[in-house]
């Protein structure tokens, strides 16, 4: 218990002071560890050149992108071969667009519109599928092959059942199959859902504030879940 009472003090290996001119809400690595990510309340995102072998920027200029009108409140790089490694989605306040972004060439490929609010979580898998959560309440499902929506939960579809959301959905994760959807919702509630069966599995409430954050294990059996409550749980998903 003593290693818990006196924590370690981090080691900074890389520091840049006034990078945006607001607040950073958050950051990404592309997958080969080259170029770092970050979107600003100040409406821009920037990546970084960077090397992981001096732990440091390469020297490189900074891309700055400026298509946003709100604050950028997420952003991932695709993980995918087939995109290159380069291919960045951001989204946050303003016009509710997704906004896809080749950062080899440094040039925006999509702005992707449906969302009527806000939008809070982006997550990528399987090279070009993209999950958003929104303030309007609903997740959407985009696919960069065909740059549109795929699949939008949260709101009723003649003949498929309802899935329905109360609240702000906050996060969102896909496990690595690509069949389980977790969500965060505002209202400290999560949700499973069934991508291939398009169905709700389960709702269940781990928090008792905003959910934040949910993130699947590496195998899926447990999710981790982060909250305004100061919480972090685990969740076994292998039980009923």
């Amino acid at each position: 218990s003593s290693a818990y009472n006196t924590p370690k003090q981090p080691v900074v290996r890389f520091k840049r002071n006034k990078h945006h001119k607001g607040s950073i809400y958050c950051v990404a690595w592309s997958p080969c560890g080259q170029l770092l990510a970050t979107g600003s309340n100040d409406k821009y995102v920037k990546v970084l050149p960077f090397n992981a072998e001096t732990c440091n920027a390469t020297g490189r200029p900074d891309l700055e992108f400026s298509m946003h009108d709100g604050t950028i409140r997420d952003l991932a790089f695709m993980e995918g071969p087939e995109s290159g490694g380069a291919i960045l989605i951001s989204a946050g306040a303003g016009d509710c667009n997704i906004y896809t972004t080749d950062c080899q060439r440094g040039q925006g490929l999509h702005a992707l519109s449906g969302h009527t609010g806000h939008i809070l979580a982006l997550y990528t898998w399987s090279g070009w599928m993209i999950a958003s959560g929104s303030q309007d309440k609903t997740v959407r499902f985009w696919d960069l092959r065909v740059p549109s929506c795929v699949r939008v939960v949260g709101t009723t579809f003649h003949g498929t059942g309802r899935t329905c959301y109360r609240s702000a959905v906050a996060s969102v994760a896909v496990d690595p199959s690509g069949r389980l959807l977790a969500t965060g919702q505002e209202d400290s509630s999560c949700m499973l859902y069934d991508i291939r069966g398009g169905r709700m599995v389960q709702s269940y409430h781990p928090h008792s504030s905003d959910v934040r954050s949910v993130r699947f294990s590496p195998g899926a059996h447990y999710l981790l879940t982060g909250s305004y409550d100061m919480k972090i749980k685990v969740t076994d998903l292998q039980g009923n």
